[in-house]
């Protein structure tokens, strides 16, 4: 048997939930089209969870290709064809990236599965993020370097927590419709044990009777938590909660069947979500503003 899902015309960190609701009652073994024909914008959240769905799938699904050659063009440029081809069976173009002056894709689609593949993915993007923070986010020159930090602390994670590789990409792009001004977007995405399973495997760690997918990123987003024992481990998501709180950014974390997120004032995000469709691993969004200054 073979389902259809449609992939909404907008795919980002909300909409994507729409997917997993229409595949969780979906044996992994069963096929599954994910027809991409109508879809006009993705987020790097959506082109790397998109990415992840293929990897916990043990039937190869079919992703049909967005009709749309300015969408196709885009999702080209994020390099996500060249991953995409090799987890789907693909239908529909795989359209080619248009040459488009100065790219708002600042970290194509990376796979992340070593501490060396975090090494290069900050020293590929630490002289791209410097002038773009700087130059178009009027966020201070210093404080580059905590942007670079929160990039390898969220890939961190996928090496330290899910057992398997994920994906990052970030981009920059003017969020018209919540914002009214340019943002920064990471997004970090993996098909892993995901953080209930990670704190589980603690040595001694005594589990409470509500303990699920909901009190775990609690234990490991709020309070720093970690599975490891050494002082200071577990202090990555600490540090990336400091950094956005300081640039009035926002991280929303999803695991399991829950979602977690620090919201700023910019956002009407809920902080918990429970009972969402089970999807293994984590998915992390970091949202970074741009930087209203007086002028």
């Amino acid at each position: 048997m073979t389902t259809v899902i449609n992939l909404p015309p907008s795919l980002d960190e909300r909409t994507f939930e729409t997917v997993l609701e229409h595949l969780a009652p979906i044996p992994v073994d069963e096929k599954v089209i994910l027809d991409g024909r109508h879809t006009r914008w993705a987020s790097p959240y959506g082109l790397t969870a998109l990415l992840t769905v293929a990897q916990t799938r043990a039937e190869k699904p079919t992703l049909v290709s967005p009709e749309s050659e300015e969408t196709g063009s885009y999702w080209a440029r994020t390099g996500f064809f060249k991953h995409a081809e090799e987890l789907f069976e693909m239908h529909g173009s795989t359209h080619r990236a248009r040459a488009s002056g100065e790219s708002d894709v600042l970290l194509e689609i990376t796979p992340v599965g070593k501490s060396e593949d975090v090494h290069e993915v900050v020293s590929r993007i630490q002289q791209k993020s410097a002038s773009i923070l700087v130059k178009e986010l009027n966020i201070d020159a210093k404080a580059t370097m905590g942007f670079a930090m929160t990039l390898s602390e969220a890939c961190q994670n996928i090496v330290e927590h899910a057992g398997r590789g994920g994906w990052v990409a970030v981009q920059t792009y003017r969020w018209q419709k919540r914002l009214g001004r340019r943002v920064v977007v990471i997004a970090v995405c993996d098909a892993g044990v995901g953080f209930r399973q990670s704190l589980e495997s603690a040595q001694g760690r005594r589990m409470s009777d509500r303990w699920d997918d909901g009190m775990a990123l609690e234990e490991a987003v709020i309070r720093g938590v970690s599975r490891f024992r050494d002082p200071g481990r577990g202090q990555g998501l600490a540090g990336v909660r400091r950094y956005i709180g300081r640039w009035d950014g926002k991280l929303s974390v999803r695991s399991g069947t829950a979602r977690i997120a620090i919201v700023p004032s910019w956002d009407e995000d809920v902080p918990l979500e429970e009972k969402l469709p089970p999807f293994p691993g984590a998915q992390m969004q970091i949202t970074i503003p741009e930087r209203i200054t007086d002028r």
